[in-house]
C-alpha cells in the first residue's frame, strides 16, 4: 500500500514540462530533483512542499514528448510514491515501471483533489479516499510489474532472476 498526499496536475504535460532538457547535462539525481515539474504552473509549490511517500494525480497523456528517462528519474527523486493517471504516455509508462515507480491508470482521477490524503493498493489498482470515503477502481499492476517495483527497477530484477 501507498499513502501519500495529493499533488495535482493537469492533462497532456510532456517530459520536457516534467524535466526541462535545459537540465539534460546534470548527473547528481539530486540536483536533478531540484527541476522536478519546472515546466508546470505551480512548480515552485510544488518542489518547495512535495514530501517522500506524495502521490501525483495527473490527467490525459502524462509523460508525452521524449522517451527520455530522466522525467521518470526526477520524480522518483522528489519522492513521489506513484502517480495516478487518467492516461499516460506508452513511453513514460514502460519506463516508469523500469525505474521502479508506481503507475495506475484511472478513469477517475478528476474525483481526486489536491491535498486529499489517499491510499493506493497498485497489485488491486485500488484507490482509496479516507476522508471522502470514496474509492475509486484503476488498472491494477500485473505481477511481473509488481516484481519489477518491488526489486526497485527492470536493472535490479534482471540482476536478482537472470
Amino acid at each position: 500500500m501507498i499513502k501519500g498526499k495529493v499533488w495535482k496536475f493537469g492533462d497532456n504535460i510532456d517530459t520536457d514540462q516534467i524535466y526541462p532538457g535545459k537540465y539534460l547535462p546534470l548527473t547528481d539525481k539530486k540536483e536533478m530533483a531540484r527541476h522536478s515539474m519546472e515546466g508546470v504552473p505551480e512548480a515552485e509549490k510544488f518542489i518547495k512542499n512535495v514530501k517522500p511517500g506524495d502521490i501525483m494525480v495527473v490527467g490525459k497523456n502524462f509523460g508525452c514528448g521524449s522517451s527520455r528517462e530522466h522525467a521518470v528519474v526526477t520524480i522518483k527523486g522528489v519522492g513521489i510514491g506513484c502517480i495516478i493517471a487518467e492516461s499516460f504516455a506508452s513511453i513514460f509508462y514502460r519506463n516508469a515501471i523500469n525505474l521502479g515507480l508506481p503507475v495506475i491508470e484511472c478513469p477517475d482521477v478528476k474525483l481526486i483533489k489536491e491535498g486529499d490524503y489517499i491510499v493506493v493498493d497498485p497489485a488491486k489498482g485500488e484507490i482509496i479516499n479516507p476522508d471522502k470515503n470514496e474509492n475509486y477502481k484503476g488498472l491494477p499492476l500485473s505481477g511481473l510489474e509488481l516484481e519489477i517495483i518491488k526489486t526497485e527497477g527492470l536493472l535490479n530484477y534482471l540482476k536478482k532472476h537472470g
